[in-house]
This record gives structure tokens, C-alpha cells and sequence, in this order.
């Protein structure tokens, strides 16, 4: 049973993965990159992964519940374009196939790590900064930080599968 619940779950996120994929604009990713150059190009799907993460972040459980989805479907995509993106810069070529691409995004994997990482982190410091506020403060702030903690993550997570996908930039 444990085999086929985790089939069902590994054919489902291999769909919603390509749906994703299929909804980027490789062209337009080329055009960004030959504009802007690939940093600055990354820098920009960062800040788009940031934004979603503050938002859901910021108001508490009701955006965080309602939000949550929205921000993992726009990280993903982030993702899929900074990995599109550096993939175009290193061989040149801006249209591949999903079968290719998902061999490169599998390669960047060691990200999610640093993410975890990353996040225990900051939430074990605005834990301790929260308790040294006091019980009111704390209550605004709770939505605030939890809206600059998801923000970071996101962007730290962007910046991280990019510097990954650099490094290995000689097997793309």
C-alpha cells in the first residue's frame, strides 16, 4: 500500500511539475537574460519568490493557510526559470525539453538543504527575539516576522539553487 500511495504521489508531483514547466515562456526567459544578463536575471526571480513569501507570511495563519499553496506553486516556478535561465547562459540554447530540464532541476537538489538550514535558523532567532519583547509587541510582531522570515526563505532559496546550478554549471 505504502508503494502505491508513494507512486501515486511521485506520477501526481511529476504532473504538476510539467504543467508548470509547460507554462513558462523559455523565449521570454532568453530575451530576460540577454537583457539583463543572468545575475540580475536571478535577482529578479528572487525578489518574485520573496514577494509571495512575505505576503504569506505577513498576516498570520489566515494568509498562511490560503497563501501557502499560491507561494509553493510561484517558488517552483522561480525555480524553473532561474534553472531555464542559467541552463540558456552555459550552452545557449533557451528551448529544452522537460525530460532535460528536470535532469538539471534533480542536479539542484542540495539547495533544499541549505533552505531547511536557512529557515531553522531564522526561526530559532526571531524566537528568541520575540521572547525578549514581551507578550504585546510580540503579538504585532508575530504576522511581521513571519512575513520577513518567508520572504528571506524564499529568496535565500532562489539564490541558493542559482549559485548550485552555477557550480555546476561544466555538466548542464
Amino acid at each position: 500500500m505504502r508503494a502505491d500511495l508513494s507512486k501515486g504521489f511521485k506520477s501526481l508531483a511529476e504532473g504538476g511539475f510539467k504543467q508548470i514547466f509547460n507554462q513558462i515562456d523559455q523565449l521570454g526567459i532568453k530575451k530576460g537574460v540577454d537583457t539583463m544578463g543572468i545575475d540580475k536575471f536571478v535577482n529578479q526571480c528572487a525578489l518574485f519568490a520573496a514577494g509571495s513569501g512575505v505576503v504569506t507570511g505577513i498576516g498570520g495563519m489566515g494568509t498562511m493557510l490560503v497563501g501557502t499553496p499560491l507561494d509553493v506553486i510561484n517558488l517552483i516556478t522561480q525555480q524553473f526559470r532561474v534553472t531555464l535561465a542559467i541552463s540558456y547562459h552555459h550552452t545557449g540554447q533557451y528551448k529544452i525539453s522537460f525530460e532535460e530540464f528536470f535532469k538539471i532541476v534533480a542536479s539542484s537538489v542540495k539547495a533544499d538543504t541549505k533552505l531547511a538550514i536557512s529557515k531553522n535558523v531564522m526561526e530559532e532567532v526571531a524566537e528568541k527575539i520575540l521572547m525578549n519583547l514581551g507578550s504585546k509587541a510580540t503579538r504585532r510582531l508575530v504576522p511581521v516576522i513571519g512575513g520577513v522570515i518567508g520572504g528571506t526563505v524564499n529568496y535565500l532559496f532562489i539564490k541558493g539553487v542559482a549559485n548550485e546550478l552555477k557550480s555546476k554549471s561544466g555538466k548542464i
